[in-house]
């Protein structure tokens, strides 16, 4: 059976939890998404807009801030923090409970910062622990300044929902794993509110377009691994060339170059930031 997952938005201040204010009779779809952002509106406020206009919305997996640099620059309206990825990029081990909330934290600090101009939805696995470990993994996460939080009913150890030792669980917004179009059309018109639907390159969830998956009746889909397992197979690629081969010179297009680099890290507006600052001859002094 598949894994059920609660979403939670993130509340402005941290005294208090709410769930997705879900209302999917007032969701509307537009010709074209929207491209601004609302750099003056909480995260969690734009995130609902971003689903009311664009009808569906499709969040790519980051693990870490260059990641979530090119989520944001690739014209993405939100990102995603999985627990797999970062288990894997952090840890070097699979998703099988052994990631922290606090390091989970860490990193969406980090993504968070990489990407400010787009929400981002963290994977908080099961929270931790019991009512009292959740209550401060999402504190933590608001800290972060994260949008909101994937929360999982499993039974522990937690495990990727694409795995085995699955159990049902109760009261989700998000159910893991469905095995074929005709549950995929069960869910999305059996369940409330916003319905999330996850796709794995290789999982148990056939893989479907943001159009189809719409008319199936979902809200959000998040691709949470397609760069984590595209950049995998890009490192084992060029890794082995360069053990067989003692140079990468005659696959250089492989790669991305010097300046596309330091384009992606905006290398130019750190320059500028210096240039700047620079011609100051002393540290600036506040006058009491």
């Amino acid at each position: 059976m598949s894994t059920m997952t609660t979403i939670m938005l993130m509340p402005p201040k941290a005294t208090s939890l709410q769930h997705f204010n879900f209302k999917p009779s007032t969701l509307r779809s537009r010709s074209s998404p929207t491209k601004s952002s609302y750099p003056t509106v909480r995260m969690q406020t734009r995130f609902h807009r971003l689903i009311e206009d664009q009808g569906i919305v499709l969040m790519p997996g980051c693990y870490d801030a260059l990641s979530a640099a090119i989520v944001q620059q690739s014209g993405f309206t939100a990102g995603f923090i999985s627990g797999y990825a970062l288990s894997a990029s952090l840890l070097g081990k699979p998703d099988f409970g052994l990631l922290t909330p606090p390091e989970m934290a860490a990193t969406a600090r980090t993504v968070c910062a990489a990407a400010p101009m787009i929400p981002i939805i963290a994977d908080a696995d099961t929270g931790g622990g019991n009512a009292l470990n959740v209550q401060r993994t999402v504190r933590d996460l608001i800290a972060a300044g994260a949008a909101g939080c994937f929360l999982e009913d499993q039974a522990w150890p937690k495990k990727c929902g694409h795995m085995r030792g699955k159990q049902a669980g109760a009261d989700a917004c998000f159910v893991e794993a469905p095995r074929n179009d005709d549950e995929l059309k069960e869910i999305g018109s059996h369940t409330k509110g916003y319905r999330v639907c996850n796709m794995i390159e290789g999982g148990v969830t056939p893989l479907h377009t943001p159009e189809e998956l719409r008319a199936m009746g979902f809200h959000l889909i998040v691709h949470p691994l397609t760069a984590l397992y595209a950049s995998a197979r890009a490192l084992v690629d060029v890794l082995r060339t360069l053990k067989e081969n003692g140079t990468t010179r005659d696959h250089l297009h492989k790669m991305a170059t010097f300046k596309e680099f330091n384009q992606l890290v905006k290398l130019d507006s750190w320059f500028e930031l210096e240039a700047r600052y620079s011609n100051q001859k002393s540290p600036m002094r506040v006058k009491s």
